[in-house]
């Protein structure tokens, strides 16, 4: 296969993406975190409160919207631990397009339900083999038009529309932070911010036991993160650095922040006392990031990027 090359996703193709998809997704609140003054200001960008509780539905959206007919009419598949899954599935119901999804076979039944429900077929497979489909694009007995969940211009033009909200919202942010999987949503909404108001720092923010963009980071090139271990934190987090996002990424992420488990469940604990938020782990980690103090005193935009999480486990992992 033979992928077109990298390039930068252009502010127009953000603000076109915003007008095809304002009828699909929820334009999202922006909430102050009140914590007093010894910490940073910080404030949440709520995805988990769009239709399928998670901002993949954003570039879903925009990625079957510009389908052609052949495509359309091929179907659709994708590859996911469970939220871009449900944003594909969601918005290929929409066009009345079939819709398959290689799903990690350890992602929460919360997640597998939603997609079932929303008439995906699935196709479960480990994680280490789901990640190699990844990279290869392709999987045995997924067929029609696959829509990569991050490598994909228009996936991440329609997370970029998020960048718009925020600076609109809060114009005087100094900083956003952005849970990276793949690297698609901080690339999409780095592209916004920084095409906008490029003084603004964009981090990157990844668990301890799945950090690839912050050895990346450190070593200069993308790297395979040998101590890779799944955990409650499915949403993000990848085995290995792409490349292909890493170049994407390089000319836009200001520094990745790595949080430990522990840190992620107090974020968690935090949001849900504070603001009545749940959130699933990828969703907590920059918050957990912003209160180290890494990312400055703020203004800071925390991204909840997700709140697909099984009640019992959340409660689970937030108990004192």
């Amino acid at each position: 296969m033979v992928l077109e090359p990298v390039r930068p996703i252009e502010l127009s193709e953000i603000r076109a993406a915003r007008e095809r998809i304002a009828k699909t997704i929820v334009r999202t609140p922006l909430i102050r975190l009140e914590l007093g003054p010894d910490v940073p200001e910080i404030w949440l960008k709520l995805e988990n409160l769009q239709p399928i509780n998670a901002y993949k539905l954003r570039g879903a959206a925009n990625a079957v919207a510009l389908l052609s007919g052949e495509e359309r009419e091929r179907g659709v598949w994708t590859i996911s631990a469970g939220n871009a899954g449900q944003g594909v599935a969601y918005a290929a119901r929409q066009a009345d397009v079939p819709c398959a999804v290689v799903v990690v076979e350890t992602a929460p039944k919360s997640k597998l339900d939603r997609m079932k429900a929303l008439g995906a077929k699935l196709i479960p497979v480990p994680y280490d083999i789901a990640w190699k489909a990844l990279e290869e694009r392709s999987y045995p007995g997924a067929e029609g038009t696959f829509i990569h969940p991050f490598d994909d211009d228009n996936f991440m033009a329609g997370h970029g529309t998020m960048g718009l909200e925020i600076l609109e919202d809060l114009p005087q942010t100094s900083a956003i932070i952005a849970s990276i999987g793949g690297g698609g949503l901080v690339t999409g909404v780095g592209s916004a911010v920084k095409a906008l108001k490029p003084e603004t720092k964009i981090f990157g923010v990844e668990p301890e036991t799945a950090a690839p963009a912050a050895l990346s980071f450190e070593k200069g090139s993308p790297q395979v993160f040998a101590n890779w271990q799944a955990s409650f934190v499915d949403g993000a987090g990848g085995q290995s650095m792409f490349p292909r996002m890493w170049e994407r990424m390089k000319p836009l992420v200001d520094d990745y922040l790595v949080v430990t488990l522990e840190q992620t469940k107090k974020a968690m604990r935090l949001m849900a006392e504070k603001t009545r938020v749940i959130s699933e782990g990828a969703g907590a980690l920059p918050l957990a990031a912003a209160l180290n103090g890494k990312a400055g005193k703020g203004p800071i935009v925390a991204i909840v990027s997700g709140g697909n999480i099984d009640l019992n486990k959340f409660c689970e992992l937030v108990k004192a």
